[in-house]
């Protein structure tokens, strides 16, 4: 596994991550909005879920998001509104898109949003993950959302994947637009960057914080941009992986749904915001009601039940678990997806 040091590097990479596997590449490119996930898309037809790609400026950042509208859309009417947030290192046209699709079949007028800094939004240095950065795109989704033709904004909900999890619950302690709020394998970020994965790293939280340091120091001078994370990497490298997140992660985001905007590199830089934020602080703050979804499976899981366990102020709170699967399958699995959708559905018709 190799990690990337320059901003040139890193462009090559971009450009050419989708390549690591033909049949992936040839996902990508088969669908017009570059969509890869199953049962994507492919074109707009009266009747059906529509895909309406928009920009529009975040604290002057170009931000690229996706609207689906239900079959039944009509402009003149008024149709709750579901924000959803993807995953760290994830985009828009991944399970981000699938649950936003989905969730638009079910009726409701979805949008997917890549992160400012992210995906084919703009904003530099790239791939810059700060936590408020996060939060702020879930506000802005919701902004933009609201004010679309045929959204009733007194009923918008809000799903958090993964990371978008973890920013979607503290998002949802200010914004009380956010009537229903919910989370899928939801991941702590600022937790995982501290303490490490499964808390691995704890004995090296001053040394990482040194060198998020430095790299903000050298960001201020001038000087090569620092990127952490994972560059790319071998199938054996991802057979040796033992923990089921980062394994099947690497088969998903650089295998089968491999994406040329999508990448697990960070600013290294971004460790002095992450690793001082935490997703559960304040979050008694959430007065909405709360639906929280993991697999049994997940190595994630403890994350979920940990926040989950804080809210004390939820106008009603459930933890949902889908039997069997792992952190990564509820991103693609038919069967895991269908059960998550369903659940959603019910939460948000109850809810909205």
């Amino acid at each position: 596994m190799k990690a990337l040091n320059t901003i040139a590097t890193m462009a090559f990479f971009l450009v050419n991550c989708a390549t690591v596997d033909g049949q992936s590449r040839q996902h990508y490119k088969q669908n017009p909005y570059t969509l890869v996930y199953e049962g994507a898309i492919t074109k707009n037809e009266k009747g059906s879920v529509n895909i309406h790609p928009v920009k529009y400026k975040l604290n002057g950042i170009e931000i690229a998001a996706n609207v689906y509208t239900p079959a039944n859309y009509n402009a003149d009417d008024k149709f709750p509104a579901i924000v959803i947030a993807h995953p760290n290192g994830g985009i828009k046209e991944q399970t981000a898109g699938l649950y936003a699709q989905r969730l638009a079949e079910a009726g409701y007028v979805t949008i997917a949003a890549d992160a400012a800094f992210q995906g084919a939004s703009g904003g530099m240095p790239r791939h810059t993950d700060k936590p408020a950065n996060r939060v702020e795109d879930i506000h802005g989704m919701a902004d933009f959302i609201s004010r679309y033709r045929g959204v009733d904004p007194s009923r918008l909900g809000v799903l958090g994947i993964c990371g978008g999890g973890g920013y979607t619950l503290k998002a949802a302690q200010a914004d009380k637009r956010l009537k229903a709020v919910a989370t899928l394998s939801m991941f702590n970020s600022g937790e995982v960057r501290r303490n490490g994965f499964q808390n691995a790293q704890v004995a090296t939280i001053q040394e990482r914080l040194e060198k998020a340091t430095l790299a903000r120091t050298q960001e201020a001078a001038g000087q090569e941009i620092q990127y952490a994370g994972i560059a790319s990497v071998t199938d054996e490298e991802i057979a040796k992986t033992s923990t089921d997140l980062y394994r099947e992660g690497y088969e998903y985001y650089y295998r089968s749904h491999a994406h040329p905007n999508s990448t697990f590199l960070y600013t290294m830089s971004s460790m002095l915001d992450l690793m001082t934020w935490d997703a559960t602080s304040n979050i008694d703050l959430i007065n909405q009601p709360l639906l929280m979804i993991a697999g049994s499976r997940a190595d994630t899981k403890y994350m979920t039940d940990a926040a989950f366990s804080k809210v004390t102020k939820a106008k009603s709170k459930e933890l949902y678990i889908i039997d069997a699967a792992t952190h990564i399958q509820t991103y693609w699995k038919p069967e895991y997806v269908t059960q998550a959708v369903n659940k959603l559905t019910n939460f948000y018709k109850a809810n909205l």
